[in-house]
């Protein structure tokens, strides 16, 4: 029988990745905040549930929805930028409380290399440095670790850097914009088909009770590297104020690529 695996979020990237776990062989309950979207999931051989969350707790048939599926795959933005205030902890606390009630034995959650500060020397960020004490990063660090430490299911967390494709390119949105901070910080993203490749890896290596950064391994200025796409793009290049110190980071993922064997697959 093949596996079933609940993925909790099924939006620009929980949607396409559901679908590939599908392909992959597994069995898929998912979920979404929109009636709209229930016949999308329906057609694509998900089983659709209609779930929101909230800090005040969870509309939905969250039980069914976790019912006989062995792995979580949690994938629910914080939503932290557009409101700082955002309890995104207490929100968690109460899916925490439904999958420790269900029969899952694992759990991916997908979290963000936002929990580690930048710096003017643009440090190389492993899964062993300091992380940053901002308001965001603590919550997303507390959401963390209240999967991990959790005894009932073992989790592994996956911080990724931004994510793009073809569809939502991060320079679209910089496109033609002047006076922008940092451009000699270095990039880092991460393409969604390689987001799914690594998801799937890890399910299918068992790599649990892990944290794992993810990131492309080059790391271009974000002034070279914005100017470039957009010029391909034929789109109005974005300009930088070069007169400003630049903050910034390299993630480092080395580790997630020597323990998978995985090489990433979409180049910057």
């Amino acid at each position: 029988m093949s596996q079933k695996i609940c993925v909790i979020g099924c939006g620009w990237l929980g949607f396409k990745l559901a679908k590939k776990l599908i392909e992959t062989g597994y069995h898929i309950h998912g979920t979404t905040t929109s009636k709209e979207k229930i016949a999308t999931l329906e057609s694509a051989k998900i089983k659709p549930f209609l779930i929101h969350f909230s800090s005040q707790g969870i509309e939905g048939d969250i039980k069914t929805c976790l019912s006989n599926c062995q792995t979580i795959i949690v994938n629910i933005p914080p939503g932290l930028r557009k409101n700082p205030e955002h309890n995104y902890v207490q929100k968690m606390k109460h899916l925490v409380d439904q999958i420790e009630k269900s029969s899952a034995a694992h759990v991916l959650f997908i979290g963000s290399t936002s929990v580690y500060d930048d710096d003017e020397k643009h440090s190389v960020i492993t899964e062993k440095s300091p992380t940053s004490n901002s308001k965001t990063a603590l919550q997303l660090l507390e959401v963390e670790s209240l999967f991990q430490s959790n005894k009932n299911f073992n989790t592994t967390v996956l911080r990724f850097s931004g994510l793009f494709a073809e569809d939502r390119h991060p320079a679209t949105f910089l496109s033609g914009r002047s006076h922008l901070k940092n451009g000699d910080a270095p990039v880092n993203l991460i393409h969604r088909d390689d987001c799914i490749l690594i998801i799937i890896a890890i399910l299918k290596q068992h790599l649990w009770n892990s944290v794992f950064n993810a990131s492309t391994t080059l790391h271009p200025s974000k002034k070279i590297y914005y100017t470039s796409v957009c010029k391909a793009l034929g789109i109005p290049i974005p300009e930088f104020n070069d007169q400003a110190v630049s903050t910034g980071k390299i993630i480092d993922s080395k580790k997630l690529a020597q323990l998978l064997d995985y090489s990433f697959k979409v180049k910057l």
